[in-house]
């Protein structure tokens, strides 16, 4: 009888502690899955954020090259100038 009733208790502690496993798995499944999609979401926003660095980039280049005209021009405007007040001095 002793021996039934250390084996009922094995079993039971036994059960108790295959459920109380199968709860931690659950539970680190739970948090593993949780872990990938907030991975896939800071994925999702560094490449938001990589675009627009790259857009940002494009803008900067073509302001760039604007403004590289612009000074251009006004080089060539300046000469135009002084070569008509030369032209007018004379």
């Amino acid at each position: 009888m002793a021996l039934r009733t250390a084996w009922a208790r094995s079993a039971s502690a036994i059960a108790a502690s295959v459920e109380q496993q199968s709860k931690a798995t659950s539970e680190i499944s739970y948090n593993v899955a949780n872990a990938s999609q907030e991975t896939n979401s800071v994925v999702a926003v560094l490449g938001e954020f990589a675009a627009s660095a790259i857009a940002a980039r494009t803008s900067a280049e073509v302001v760039l090259t604007a403004s590289q005209s612009v000074e251009t021009a006004v080089g060539n405007l300046r000469d135009e100038v002084e070569n008509l007040l030369r032209n007018v001095a004379a």
